[in-house]
């Protein structure tokens, strides 16, 4: 495999897991990127841009190589890009976490949701995991039709009582909040305030002008090989009948938008969904949480102290009555913990199902991306993305 990029002394580690990613569990395209105190220390790539480009490598036919600029759909590590700017937003005094989200969205208070507050609809506890009538592909991505669905629905449970998993909901819950503080979608506030300034290769809402460029790559589902071996994903019993049961609560939501989107498509990719379509970046995705904890050779912090230490607070743990498993979230973030395993326990940021991770490490001055062109049966603990993480601590 013909490795791209650099890798500082010391990390030389990182580099042998990422190899084996792909010469033992099946990576066709991929990058890895680290910071450590603002420096970037990992900056690798390899494989093919396109993960059904013919051809078993660069060299194929109809194989465009994955450059460093190579850009991909990172499902629901897009959570963790989106969560900053509620974060920011309250860091600058414009949106406080303990009102109710009735106070700056007056429609969301029906149904029963009165009391729900914006840290529980960050912390994936405003009872909206579902809806009772998903959505189309078009209706998700048109920007009004989501937003009226998740402030009519009826919840699931008591906002604030419990916790699961927003898996699909989160887009237009977060969405309608930031446009109801700022008047800006959050797609054009994160360019504007955050990933423009700090020049950061990250889109909620691909650009014409990014999607025409021919850098980012098709994304598809892929069967872990038998080379994995004991590393190949193995749900308990318990959540693959939740993920089979078309009542469970755990496959509505997934469902809230039905039938599925084909990510590949120019329309999902220019959709501003928040909680699934954002497109970037290793490279990106790692600065982003590095300037969360200081400044980085990109540009300033985005974060103070303060604003990161809230962001790792918990605010949800236990039963995850979507995911079911035990899950652990912040105000946007999810947290370190057996079902995502980040680096420390100080840990937060977001995985995406089937592969990407990024995430931010206080305690180690790190800022972590991993992405990935070839997606997995894997929703929280990708294999690849695990052992590029045991070979960091290594390196630490």
């Amino acid at each position: 495999m013909d490795i791209q990029g650099q890798v500082a002394e010391g990390f030389e580690a990182v580099r042998d897991a990422f190899i084996r990613n792909f010469e033992v569990l099946g990576d066709r395209g991929a990058a890895v990127a680290v910071f450590r105190d603002g420096r970037r220390v990992v900056d690798l790539w390899a494989g093919v841009r396109d993960v059904d480009a013919d051809g078993a490598g660069a060299e194929g036919a109809g194989a465009v190589p994955w450059s460093g600029g190579t850009a991909q759909i990172v499902r629901s590590a897009t959570k963790g890009v989106a969560a900053v700017v509620p974060l920011l937003l309250h860091q600058r005094g414009l949106l406080d976490l303990d009102a109710p989200v009735g106070a700056y969205w007056p429609e969301f208070k029906a149904g029963g949701k009165e009391r729900a507050l914006v840290r529980d609809l960050l912390a994936h506890r405003a009872g909206v995991p579902a809806l009772d009538v998903p959505l189309t592909p078009q209706q998700a991505a048109d920007g009004l039709t989501g937003a009226r669905a998740v402030a009519e629905q009826r919840p699931f449970w008591e906002p604030g009582a419990d916790h699961g998993y927003h898996a699909q909901t989160y887009s237009w819950l977060l969405s309608e909040l930031v446009l109801r503080v700022t008047g800006a979608s959050l797609g054009k506030w994160l360019a504007q305030e955050v990933t423009g300034p700090l020049g950061l290769d990250f889109w909620i809402g691909l650009p014409e002008a990014e999607a025409a460029s021919g850098r980012v790559g098709r994304v598809g589902a892929v069967a872990a090989p038998e080379s994995a071996g004991a590393l190949r994903t193995r749900p308990r019993r318990n959540v693959s009948e939740a993920y089979a049961d078309p009542e469970s609560l755990t496959r509505r939501a997934f469902a809230a938008i039905t039938p599925l989107a084909d990510e590949n498509a120019s329309e999902y990719r220019a959709a501003e969904l928040p909680a699934s379509a954002g497109i970037g970046t290793a490279r990106a995705l790692a600065g982003l949480y590095a300037a969360l904890l200081g400044d980085t050779e990109d540009g300033p912090r985005l974060f103070t102290p303060q604003t990161a230490a809230l962001a790792g607070r918990e605010l949800s743990s236990g039963p995850d009555r979507v995911l079911v498993v035990n899950t652990r979230f912040g105000p946007g973030h999810m947290l370190h913990s057996p079902a995502s395993p980040m680096l420390t326990p100080a840990s937060f940021g977001h995985p995406g199902r089937g592969g990407s991770l990024g995430f931010a490490d206080p305690e180690a001055g790190i800022g972590f991306g991993y992405v990935t062109n070839t997606l997995a049966t894997s929703v929280t603990a990708d294999p690849r993305a695990q052992a590029l993480l045991r070979a960091l601590r290594t390196c630490l």
